[in-house]
């Protein structure tokens, strides 16, 4: 029993990894443009198909994806920039029609390019067992696993010394004060958007390495994105991976010590729990300024 438990938490954090590469996009807009973008999860789903296409197609490695996952993403998500942006009253409540609209047209874009069979990697060096110890894991998780703390530092730096990045916080501070200090917050929305966009790609790709995909997964993908902005707190990168691990643990655990079939009640519990007690997030403002 012990084993299965050590086992389970250590399933879960790489599961945590891989849903904070997933959920850092859209908590990226949300925090810049305090808009939900409803149409994230099918953009990491558009990703995922991507891989599928050169690993079936042209037998390459589905890592060798990236950059065409880089290039359709992110013209996706400037795409749906363009439409938020055009939005004037009643901007929340609006762009969330807007973006689940446009996500059930990728959905059936989907659905008509690649059919509604279940798809999964090939790569047998994707999904070779990586032993330490008691513990075991696809090569692919761990890949995933690092590739979510290596862009979360990069998102991170690139928040805190770059312009643009500081020009996005400017915005999502204070969206006046931003534009008499000179900052064009169209353009800084777009740039969060964009930089979102090559977030979701890259997510994307990994969750095509380390699982199944189908067209009906990317609502999913929102709500599980959603669920961790919201536990991790505006604004918060490590709170994004503190809210994913938490989950990805969870969702392990009850698997391993109860049914499959409460997986996602676990996630959904934990989510009402952390914001009973914290309203503000794991690591909200309130944090921050203590």
């Amino acid at each position: 029993m012990t084993e299965l438990v050590l086992q389970a938490l250590y399933s879960g954090v790489l599961a945590g990894g891989a849903y904070a590469l997933v959920a850092l996009g859209l908590a990226l807009v949300f925090g810049t443009m305090r808009i939900i973008n409803l149409a994230h999860g099918e953009l990491v789903l558009l990703a995922a198909y991507i891989a599928y296409t050169v690993e079936s197609r042209l037998g390459a490695s589905p890592l060798a994806a990236i950059p065409a996952a880089l290039l359709v993403v992110c013209a996706a998500a400037a795409a749906v920039h363009g439409v938020v942006s055009r939005i004037r009253v009643d901007r929340e409540i609006n762009s969330l029609i807007a973006t689940f609209g446009i996500g059930v047209i990728l959905t059936n874009a989907m659905l008509l390019i690649w059919s509604a069979d279940v798809r999964s990697t090939s790569s047998h060096w994707l999904q070779e067992a990586v032993v330490a110890g008691p513990l075991f894991a696809m090569r692919g998780e761990l890949l995933s696993f690092g590739a979510s703390l290596v862009l979360m530092g990069a998102l991170w730096w690139w928040l805190a010394k770059s312009w643009h990045g500081r020009a996005v916080r400017a915005v999502a501070g204070n969206r006046d004060a931003a534009q008499l200090m000179g900052v064009a917050p169209g353009r800084a929305e777009l740039v969060a958007f964009v930089v979102a966009g090559m977030l979701a790609a890259c997510a994307g790709v990994a969750l095509y390495s380390v699982g199944v995909i189908q067209p009906a997964l990317g609502a999913a993908l929102t709500v599980k994105a959603f669920v961790i902005t919201v536990l991790a707190g505006v604004g918060s990168i490590p709170g994004v991976l503190l809210g994913a691990v938490l989950l990805g643990v969870a969702e392990a655990l009850t698997v391993t010590l109860a049914s499959s079939a409460l997986q996602e009640l676990a996630g959904m519990g934990l989510f009402l729990l952390v914001l009973f007690v914290l309203p503000n997030g794991l690591l909200g403002a309130r944090a921050r300024r203590g």
